[in-house]
């Protein structure tokens, strides 16, 4: 090959080298080695920011929206039976007075409704416990939501016999019902 032909082929190859870097340049495509094209990516849809941020995702329209309902009281039942609402202590006879006694305390374990007991207090006698009873005492107490009442349930008894007398004190009935 001639000087004039090695000088026209490097021109030739100057001149691609320089049209490839143009093409390169202004984003068209490049040349790769081989002679294969390489195309610029596809146009963004309509609406799509190309800007370097990060690229939306299908969660990006979604905010979440919380809302508090609360869930319903359930419907407070009660046991007419309320001997479980009710304490008894200190049973005693006061000889000077003549008379059983018994503190009571009931306690309305509801938050929310008031309740009337019928109380039944009785002593029986314990020896021997044959069953026999001493003394009643009946008493209807009124007790507000989450309260306490506290009584003395009496009875006068006079305690003929001359040997020492052995009784026990017992809350026999406590009715519940809703007011």
């Amino acid at each position: 090959m001639t000087a004039q032909g090695r000088r026209i082929g490097r021109a030739a190859v100057a001149a691609g080298m320089v049209a490839a870097t143009g093409l390169g340049v202004a984003g068209c495509g490049a040349l790769l080695p081989g002679g294969h094209r390489r195309l610029p990516p596809p146009p963004m849809p309509s609406g799509y920011n190309s800007s370097p941020s990060p690229s939306p995702s299908p969660y990006d329209s979604y905010s979440p929206s919380y809302s508090y309902s609360p869930s319903p009281t359930p419907e407070e039942t009660y046991d007419p039976d309320g001997r479980t609402d009710a304490r008894g202590n200190n049973c005693r006879y006061d000889t000077s007075a003549r008379r059983l006694e018994y503190s009571v305390s009931v306690t309305n374990p509801s938050l929310t409704k008031t309740f009337k007991y019928e109380m039944a207090v009785n002593w029986m006698r314990d020896r021997p416990a044959d069953g026999t009873a001493l003394g009643l005492h009946q008493r209807s107490i009124i007790v507000r939501p989450g309260q306490t009442e506290t009584y003395t349930a009496t009875y006068y008894y006079t305690n003929t016999s001359t040997q020492q007398m052995w009784y026990t004190c017992e809350i026999r009935r406590a009715r519940k019902s809703e007011l």
